[in-house]
């Protein structure tokens, strides 16, 4: 355990300008702090023991802002940044060094057993007020974006923003529709929608201006 809290200590130093010193980190880091109480409450969780955890994570998330189920897997190098409003449900799995922001839900859709929250794989980052919900997986070294909502799983290498969240970068090229999209990439019809309003209001202003000037010439 003592190896995984130094590479959750090592991620504010990496992934955190603002972080100073070791003192700094330790006595003012929430993000840390409620790992130090998840850590421990996720060991008793793997004993068996289900209520003294429980109760852990209840005191962190009071302390923190923070609420991380004690029976979330994590891996290392997991940092969180503000973290205020960040909830992790039960069976969620992430892993090595992912970075969450402010706000982020890895949660579930209802009440089905079973797994039923996300599995986060290596590099992830998940920008500030994303959800990521349900039984569903996001490749390594993919980045959503900030107020995302994500309900299907993510290839590798990937951008996604947007509700519901859709890839605009994959392997580092931008995604552009085409005819035979898969369904992952498909356009978002509300936004294509205001741009068509959007497009349609400059041209009737187009047109106003347009009679304007003629009867002002007459």
């Amino acid at each position: 355990m003592f190896e995984t809290i130094k590479s959750d200590v090592n991620a504010v130093f990496e992934r955190d300008p603002a972080a100073n010193n070791i003192i700094e980190v330790l006595l003012s880091y929430s993000g840390l702090h409620v790992l130090l109480f998840h850590r421990f409450s996720h060991k008793l969780y793997q004993m068996g023991m289900r209520t003294i955890p429980r109760l852990i994570s209840q005191l962190a998330r009071f302390l923190t802002g923070i609420e991380i189920h004690p029976g979330a897997k994590i891996g290392r190098g997991f940092f969180i940044d503000h973290g205020m409003g960040v909830v992790i449900g039960e069976t969620t799995e992430v892993g090595d060094n992912v970075t969450l922001y402010q706000g982020v839900t890895l949660g579930g859709t209802g009440k089905e057993k079973g797994k039923r929250h996300p599995t986060i794989h290596d590099n992830v980052v998940v920008g500030a007020g994303a959800k990521v919900l349900g039984s569903i997986t996001i490749g390594s070294d993919t980045k959503i974006g900030a107020g995302s909502v994500v309900l299907k799983d993510v290839e590798e290498n990937a951008t996604v923003v947007g509700v519901p969240g859709r890839v605009i970068i994959r392997d580092g090229k931008r995604v552009h529709p085409q005819k035979d999209l898969q369904h992952g990439d498909l356009p978002d019809p509300i936004e294509d929608k205001f741009k068509e309003i959007e497009e349609e209001l400059f041209n009737l202003k187009k047109e106003v201006l347009k009679k304007d000037s003629f009867e002002d010439a007459g």
